[in-house]
């Protein structure tokens, strides 16, 4: 029998492997943090670096002459007669313009007028068609105007295209891209912040430089409210009603499962349902976000509900118990104290489930939400709501798709506005959450 005697102040071998064994594991814990960190830096790096160019645009600046012998060859500014000029009558005067500004600062190239006006985007014309009709008494004069320079000419001052790459392409050559260097030189082509990427609207495959995200920004609202207006009534009454009223029987057992259930469906199942139930069966407008927002509504409901029931399941019975011990009813104790004490949990469960509705594709494509839909924002609820729009994913997706790089550009420049969307209502539900937390 051996008389040795093991201090407990002394580390045994034992002792010693547990340490070690927790050591790695923090290690694990926080290599694990650190991949996830780099990960998520990785990603926002890749999407600000591809997409904050779309909030840049390169424009041309030109002193256009409105022809009165042009525009309005009566003299009389009758506007239905000049309404009659189409976009091909204006497109000399942006020829004529561009001509002049190049002797005007001594530039010389051997490009005809035609090539030179395609430096601008197609758009040019129809945006100084609409300025003469809106104001008929600008004709006779010569206006400066700030015109959209062409994807390809956008694309050269920003390092997407260069003089390689062009080789084959028939939209610009190398004589234009020199031309364009003489203009930024004489200060005609410079890039400034794009307000229209943000408040415009989707454009053809011909005009990219002219796309924006502002219609299916509204599309997106839109679609929230009546997700809000839906889901957020009717997911709480259904809580309430499960966690508080209803007996606990098979039938309200099953009722629970299948919410479950719903919550971890693929939102395409959703859209499925939206096109065969309320499109090709109630024969609701397609592409309209009231359409939208109901199929959404549909799948945010599974997620109000659950975290609706937690947050009711997180309010103390001794709370419904002194209610009760005092007098109060059962929907008095539930809607008087339970519900006010819950409330900020079931704020940050509607909020993240709008989050998580706002950033649905799948369903959205299946209803008909594409791009290209709508060109003007919608002027009253009524047509908010039941007029054919685009959502901010189903647009993102639509430029992605895209051949033209500047659409591209723009799809990421889609994500930067939208994910500025998810992280401020995520935001807004931390800071309800800690504003109304209670603890006990």
């Amino acid at each position: 029998m051996s008389d040795t005697k093991t201090s407990l102040l002394s580390v045994d071998a034992r002792t010693r492997k547990r340490n070690a064994a927790e050591t790695r594991f923090r290690l694990y814990g926080l290599g694990a943090i650190g991949i996830g960190l780099a990960m998520l830096v990785l990603l926002l790096v890749t999407i600000f670096g591809n997409g904050l160019g779309a909030f840049q645009q390169t424009f041309v600046t030109l002193k256009v002459p409105l022809l009165e012998a042009k525009l309005d060859k009566s003299g009389t500014r009758d506007l239905e007669k000049i309404k009659k000029v189409s976009t091909f009558g204006y497109a000399p005067l942006i020829a004529q313009a561009m001509q002049d500004a190049l002797a005007e600062n001594g530039i010389e190239t051997s490009l005809k007028p035609k090539k030179q006006a395609e430096l601008m985007s197609k758009s040019a014309a129809a945006e100084l068609r609409d300025f003469v009709i809106n104001d008929p008494t600008q004709i006779g004069k010569t206006v400066e105007f700030t015109f959209l320079a062409n994807s390809r000419v956008d694309g050269y001052l920003k390092g997407r295209v260069n003089r390689v790459s062009i080789a084959d392409d028939k939209n610009i050559n190398a004589e234009q891209l020199d031309l364009v260097d003489a203009m930024v030189d004489a200060g005609l082509i410079k890039k400034r912040f794009n307000l229209a990427f943000i408040t415009g609207a989707d454009a053809s495959d011909a005009r990219p430089e002219a796309a924006g995200m502002g219609v299916a920004m509204m599309g997106s609202f839109f679609m929230m409210m009546v997700v809000l207006a839906l889901a957020l009534p009717i997911g709480v009454a259904a809580s309430i009603y499960l966690e508080e009223f209803a007996p606990k029987n098979w039938i309200t057992d099953v009722i629970e499962v299948n919410i479950s259930n719903l919550a971890a469906v693929p939102s395409i199942v959703f859209g499925i349902l939206g096109l065969a139930v309320f499109i090709n069966y109630m024969h609701l407008p397609q592409s309209a976000p009231l359409v939208g927002g109901l199929v959404l509504t549909l799948m945010t409901l599974p997620t109000i509900i659950i975290s609706t029931r937690a947050s009711l399941k997180s309010v103390p019975p001794s709370i419904r118990d002194a209610a009760l011990g005092v007098g109060a009813s059962k929907m008095q104790s539930v809607f008087h104290h339970v519900l006010p004490l819950a409330a900020p949990g079931i704020l940050t469960g509607t909020i993240i489930g709008l989050a998580q509705a706002l950033g649905e594709t799948a369903p959205l494509l299946l209803i008909g939400m594409i791009g290209f839909i709508a060109s003007n924002a919608p002027d009253s609820v009524a047509s908010g709501l039941l007029d054919p729009n685009s959502a901010m994913p189903a647009q993102i997706y639509e430029w992605a798709k895209r051949a033209d790089p500047a659409f591209y550009e723009r799809a990421w420049g889609g994500i930067i506005i939208l994910l500025a969307f998810l992280v401020s209502m995520n935001t807004i539900a931390v800071i309800l959450r800690r504003r109304f937390e209670r603890r006990w």
